[in-house]
Parts: structure tokens; sequence; C-alpha cells
């Protein structure tokens, strides 16, 4: 569960648990790292093994789920993978270049799926408010709008943030 979080956005505490947070939401600190990165390296397992890919991410959802959207094909190992009725990833979020002392970056795991319909069309406006570039181009923005939009839900969260101390972690996990 949630460790208690001092810099939680407002209305943000942490979720439930032995901490004696109220189970509003995701603490702030974490919220602030997602949205801080827009590369996860995703993490999978298929018949092949596991394997690893980066891709561009875009935060949705409020305070209390967030949603990690992002875009790949069903073509590509992953896309794949992911396709499948209860699919779930771990990832990491990080800079690079980062001294260890300063160290900062997430880690998570969640269910993930392919969006369609309305859900899509909100997740897309999320993810190019994000990321602009996708739809200045006339080429680009068609090639993406007919690639596949996902999302993460992450279930498990937890920020690393060696700026406060060597190892110094901060955790959320959702009710289940």
């Amino acid at each position: 569960m949630a460790q208690d979080d001092p810099d939680s956005a407002p209305g943000t505490p942490g979720t439930p648990g032995s901490d004696g947070s109220d189970g509003s939401g995701v603490p702030g600190s974490i919220l602030r790292a997602l949205d801080g990165h827009t590369t996860m390296t995703l993490a999978y397992i298929d018949e092949d093994g596991p394997q690893a890919c980066a891709v561009l991410y875009a935060r949705g959802g409020g305070a209390e789920a967030p949603v990690l959207h992002f875009v790949t094909s069903t073509s590509t190992r992953h896309g794949r993978a992911l396709d499948a009725p209860g699919a779930r990833a771990a990832f990491t979020a990080q800079r690079d270049g980062q001294e260890w002392t300063e160290l900062t970056g997430m880690q998570g795991r969640g269910g993930c799926r392919r969006l369609a319909g309305a859900e899509r069309a909100d997740a897309w406006r999320t993810y190019t408010e994000r990321f602009p570039f996708t739809v200045a181009s006339e080429r680009l923005r068609a090639a993406m709008e007919a690639t596949d939009l996902w999302e993460l839900r992450p279930d498990w969260l937890r920020l690393i943030d060696n700026a406060q101390g060597f190892g110094h972690k901060r955790e959320w996990s959702a009710s289940r």
C-alpha cells in the first residue's frame, strides 16, 4: 500500500493501508514522477520468453487510477503478447544519464489492453496533447491514427528517489 506522502497533490493522499492514509488516490510524488517522464520500457512474456521494448507514453486517468497510454501495432511481438486476454506487463521509466545519488525513476506493473471507440478517442486526445508532434504532420498523424492505442492500468507503482536517500522508495498499490 502507499506510504504516507507529505507532498501529495491536493486531494490525493495515499491508498488505504497500514500507513493510515485515507485511500483517495495515488501519492502526488508518484503522479509527478509519471508525468516527469515520457518513455517507458515495457517488459512482458510470451511463448518465446521474456522481452522488453521502449514506448512513449502519456498519463491519463486521474489521481485515483492513473492510466498510461501508448501506441504500438498488434503486428509487433509485444503487440501480439499484450493483445492476449488478461495481458499484464511490468515497466520502468527514468531519464538517461543520471548520477546514482540523484537517480529517480518509476517501476510498475498492471494490465494492458487495446482501446477502441470512445475510449480510444479520449486516450488519443491525451496522447496528442502530450506529444503534439504526432499530429503536426498529416502523414505522421494518419500513420499514428491507424496504429493501435493501448492502456496500461497500473495496479502497483514504486517511485525510487535516491535524492531522498539511497534506495528511498514510495509505493502504491490498487485495492483488489
